[in-house]
């Protein structure tokens, strides 16, 4: 039997005029378009003294020869490597990819490139990733903190190099002063006032963890508007989860065999699990219980009922916090940048509004 040896044409080198396969230079480049080697740093570094005539005559030799700047050598040349790392808990969780595009926009637009990788929130594979991203010679990095510390040798690490972090979504004054998180209290508060204008009385919840700021904060909120309500506070109906499906459903098990007649759950993938629990239990929503629930995406139209969310910006959350990043790694100096957005209350179908008038009118008859 014969074997074959694949060939893999988007790496095989062009050859240039003389023949060879041996990679263009920037002098080959200059000697092509009939120009100063400095011209050709020009064109390729972006800079705008350069006439158009020229630029195009550049960019054509570039082409032809199948050039490619050392990117190693220009990074060591100028002490930055001109990219960005960003670490988040959990790319698989509909959250992220939003907040990771709008980073990642934001740092193209000022000729930074990023590099993702996922802690799935423990204390080693965020280390690890850290590690990474610090032997990379990344010129920052926006981290959402993983529910731990972490270690003192790291932190001193991280401190002698000097590298700027910002935190995104999670506070940890510990590593960093400069955050950019949604305003999680508020988008609780509402929700819960939300669920108390539809009559509902004992209102549950299913939390994040509170080891971490936005899991506190979020159950700030809960606890705040129940009293703002003139709501018990029922320690029964307040279950501690992670933010994944697995813990919404048994977050769900537990908190609706009290048969709590509202609930507001902190993020999107506990409310799945939560009401796969209330689907195997016979409950229904909004006529067993009033739903409000965190986060908002296009796919929440096909549920029945339409729920009713608390969206936080995800997009500009990224965004934002790249361009802080970016500001500090161009310079910037400063007290530590602490950036809160406003999540917006989405009101739909499943606290019951509708039922609650029918209900009512009943009553009246």
């Amino acid at each position: 039997m014969e074997y074959t040896q694949p060939i893999c044409k988007t790496m095989q080198r062009k050859k240039k005029p003389d023949g060879s396969d041996k990679a263009a230079s920037v002098y080959d480049v200059a000697r092509e378009a009939r120009v100063s080697v400095f011209t050709v740093s020009a064109v390729v570094n972006h800079k705008s003294h350069v006439g158009k005539k020229l630029r195009e005559r550049v960019e054509a030799a570039i082409r032809k020869l199948n050039y490619r700047p050392n990117l190693l050598a220009r990074s060591l040349a100028k002490q930055k490597s001109h990219t960005i790392g960003m670490i988040v808990p959990d790319i698989a969780n509909p959250f992220f990819p939003m907040v990771v595009r709008g980073a990642e926009d934001a740092a193209q637009k000022r000729g930074y490139n990023l590099l993702l990788c996922n802690s799935d929130d423990t204390q080693e594979k965020e280390e690890n990733a850290l590690e990474l991203l610090l032997s990379k010679r990344v010129d920052g990095i926006l981290l959402t903190k993983a529910i731990c510390d972490v270690s003192p040798p790291l932190r001193q690490r991280m401190r002698e190099m000097k590298i700027p972090i910002v935190l995104v979504m999670r506070t940890f004054p510990k590593i960093s002063k400069d955050a950019v998180f949604t305003d999680d209290y508020r988008g609780a508060y509402e929700a819960v006032c939300h669920l108390a204008r539809a009559g509902r009385k004992r209102i549950g919840l299913i939390g994040g963890p509170r080891k971490i700021s936005n899991g506190k904060a979020r159950w700030e909120g809960f606890r705040d508007a129940l009293k703002a309500n003139n709501l018990a506070y029922d320690p029964a109906l307040v279950i501690e989860g992670d933010y994944h499906m697995e813990s919404g459903y048994r977050g769900g098990n537990l908190l609706l065999s009290h048969r709590p007649d509202g609930v507001y759950v902190a993020n999107f993938l506990m409310t799945v699990g939560m009401l796969k629990a209330a689907e195997e239990m016979g409950l229904r929503c909004p006529e067993d219980f009033g739903l409000v629930s965190f986060d908002d995406y296009p796919w929440l139209a096909i549920f029945h009922p339409k729920l009713t969310t608390v969206e936080l910006p995800k997009y500009q959350l990224g965004q934002e916090a790249a361009e802080l990043l970016l500001d500090r790694i161009g310079g910037k100096a400063g007290p530590g940048v602490q950036k809160k957005l406003l999540p917006e209350l989405r009101v739909r179908e499943s606290c019951g509004f509708k039922l609650q008038g029918t209900r009512a009118a009943e009553k009246e008859q």
